[in-house]
């Protein structure tokens, strides 16, 4: 295993496979049924999740957000559907640079699985190493895992309206977004006030593998972080802020998760939204 805990090589997995639980989490925001690709191919014993199902309760009302969390429950048989035992390693992957794999990785962490690594570099970098993928679906003995909710720092949207008063708020989004000047899925433009911008793309490399820790931590020092002070981040709806959760904590800081994020700011009109480059 690698020296972090919370990531894995390519080279690692593979000279593990069948010792450790393997989820495939692949899913983008024009494409969130990942099915089809797995089932074409995916790494050997890897049980496919589909986050808009699984890994979110879309029960719940708008004003909550376009990818709620789901009740501890609801998560618990989903997991032991997939196989999970609370004494088996998870590894996570997808082909997004790692950006939807890390709700998996937040959820479970946040369901109080202490092991849970996210594939560095995703697919691509098992099939830069060279190693085969099979077809067809895993359908894995069911797991006895036992989940519960709170182990990860999170925040309301009550917290993320003060916060940038008490720390500093992290906006994962594209810039562009984060900015006001194109929203293609929420109801307003713009970002919370006091936020930092903070796409979460820059916390990878040309590989889509995350930069060494003393680089992400330089990053988020260099836009504002202090390591004395709370550090907590959002996005779109909570799936790739936990990807920024994911570097933070690489980082060395210990930050926490706004679930609802501007899915949910966007959708109450008494929540100002700033726009521009800057904060406020």
């Amino acid at each position: 295993m690698t020296a972090t805990p919370h990531l894995i090589t390519a080279h690692d997995l593979n000279g593990v496979l069948g010792a450790v639980s393997i989820l495939d989490v692949r899913w983008r925001l024009d494409q969130p049924d990942g099915r089809p690709d797995y089932l074409a191919g995916h790494i050997p014993g890897a049980v496919y999740v589909d986050l808009d199902t699984e890994l979110a309760d879309h029960s719940r009302p708008a004003t909550e957000g376009r990818h709620p969390l789901p009740p501890a429950g609801v998560l618990q048989t989903a997991a032991r559907r997939w196989g999970l035992r609370n004494d088996r390693t998870v590894v996570v992957y997808d082909d997004l640079g790692s950006m939807s794999a890390a709700r998996a990785w937040w959820m479970l962490r946040d369901g109080g699985l202490d092991d849970v690594r996210v594939l560095d570099g995703g697919l691509g970098a098992w099939r830069a190493e060279g190693y085969p993928l099979e077809t067809g679906e895993v359908v894995p003995r069911p797991g006895d895992v036992r989940l519960r909710r709170g182990v990860m720092p999170v925040i309301g949207i009550d917290d993320a309206a003060r916060f940038p008063d008490l720390g500093t708020l992290f906006d994962a989004r594209a810039a562009e977004r984060y900015r006001g000047e194109q929203e293609p899925v929420d109801p307003r433009a713009g970002h919370i006030p006091g936020a930092v911008s903070a796409p979460s793309a820059a916390n990878l490399d040309a590989d889509g593998r995350f930069l060494p820790a003393e680089q992400l931590r330089a990053r988020f020092l260099g836009l504002g972080a202090d390591p004395g002070a709370p550090v907590a981040t959002y996005c779109g709806s909570g799936v790739v802020a936990a990807h920024q959760v994911l570097a933070l904590t690489l980082a060395g800081f210990e930050p926490a998760l706004y679930p609802g994020s501007w899915s949910q700011w966007s959708q109450h009109p008494d929540r100002p939204a700033a726009t521009g480059p800057s904060p406020r």
